[in-house]
């Protein structure tokens, strides 16, 4: 029999299920409801029946650990110029055609997770090299919640904050202990269609807004936005304006909305990467809905990769990439100029961390980048 450990997985109880007829379980975790026989894995690949309970596969396991900078996830106004501990799993519990970390969210090989750390560990790695939060990312947290959970509860005691990568796919009730640990979510909203997410990411849409709702008017998240702009299948002017109006609507302008530059991969390698004129569209669709916060990303665009103020329109956080080149906001996160509250999470700005990654050994972690 081969050994978990030496396979690159592990055996960790699972949460979120119940048993249902025919010696089967349920997941109870994502909207995707998956039912399970015995030693059969969910859609996410991570999440499996074992002894007739749930498992999941990759506690305590990762296919590696980086510092980025907190603008790569993209977080824009989450303490822009901060370093962010990043890592994340395999596995994943959508199926987008396009997804651009098909090798690790796709993955079905558990032996690139031969990083190992503990919560504790984590924590500890993120205190000591300089980072002011923890990014569960590269795959969705969602799926490994349980370590993802721990290591949120370890870095809360550290004093290091907590930032969720994900699409949002995710039930009521897990919903709310997940995020009531997380301080800054970056959702991806893949596009503003049912029949984009069902043909496209095998998901629905409605779930990922009732999540966007749920975390803008029920707790106390940063949250930002992400639409991937793939041209032909989401970048029309109908549905850019539908999505800026729904954020305008049910979010309220505050929200930022990031809008990144799609490249040819994984299943849909037969279309072309985005257009910078694309992304620019899209960009002013949004603002003429009223969104206050829109960026170009994945592309060379320094007015979308600014921070303006929505009072009196002045540059505040000017980008070239991850790299701030200038910043402009008070410590209570105003603008200087009209005094005009900026959205966000702000303190005092001091040397940015700029667009250097640098991947982490837990064996040998522990001096500040």
């Amino acid at each position: 029999m081969t050994d978990p450990a030496a396979s690159g997985e592990s055996r960790y109880p699972g949460r979120w299920w119940h048993a249902i007829e025919g010696g089967r379980i349920q997941c109870d975790l994502c909207p995707r409801d998956c039912k399970l026989h015995e030693g059969q894995r969910g859609a996410c690949f991570v999440r499996m029946m074992e002894a007739g309970a749930m498992v999941l596969t990759t506690y305590g396991r990762s296919s590696g650990f980086c510092v980025d900078p907190i603008e790569k996830k993209p977080l824009n106004q989450f303490y822009p110029g901060s370093a962010i501990l990043s890592f994340g799993t395999a596995g994943c519990n959508l199926a987008c055609k396009f997804c651009q970390n098909w090798d690790i969210s796709k993955s079905r090989d558990m032996d690139r997770l031969m990083a190992s750390a503990s919560p504790e560990r984590i924590a500890a790695t993120a205190k000591n090299m300089g980072c002011k939060s923890v990014a569960y990312t590269y795959n969705d947290p969602i799926i490994f919640a349980e370590y993802a959970l721990d290591t949120a509860r370890a870095c809360r005691d550290a004093g290091i904050m907590n930032v969720a990568v994900t699409a949002g796919y995710i039930h009521a009730e897990p919903r709310v202990e997940f995020f009531s640990l997380m301080d800054a979510a970056n959702v991806d909203l893949k596009a503003f269609s049912d029949d984009f997410y069902v043909k496209y990411c095998g998901a629905r849409l409605q779930p990922v807004l009732d999540t966007l709702e749920y975390l803008v008017k029920e707790t106390t998240v940063w949250v930002e936005l992400t639409t991937l702009i793939i041209p032909t299948l989401n970048d029309s002017d109908t549905e850019l304006r539908a999505l800026a109006d729904w954020i305008m609507r049910r979010l309220g302008p505050d929200v930022p909305l990031h809008f990144s530059a799609f490249h040819p991969d994984y299943k849909l390698r037969d279309l072309p990467a985005t257009p910078v004129e694309t992304l620019k569209r899209a960009r002013r669709i949004a603002l003429e809905a009223g969104l206050h916060y829109v960026y170009t990303g994945n592309v060379h665009d320094s007015e979308g990769d600014t921070t303006f103020c929505p009072g009196c329109g002045q540059p505040l956080i000017v980008r070239d990439w991850y790299n701030i080149r200038a910043y402009h906001v008070t410590e209570d996160g105003r603008c200087p100029h009209c005094a005009t509250a900026i959205a966000g999470r702000y303190g005092k700005f001091g040397q940015p961390f700029g667009a250097r990654r640098i991947p982490v050994s837990m064996a040998s972690a522990g001096s500040p980048p």
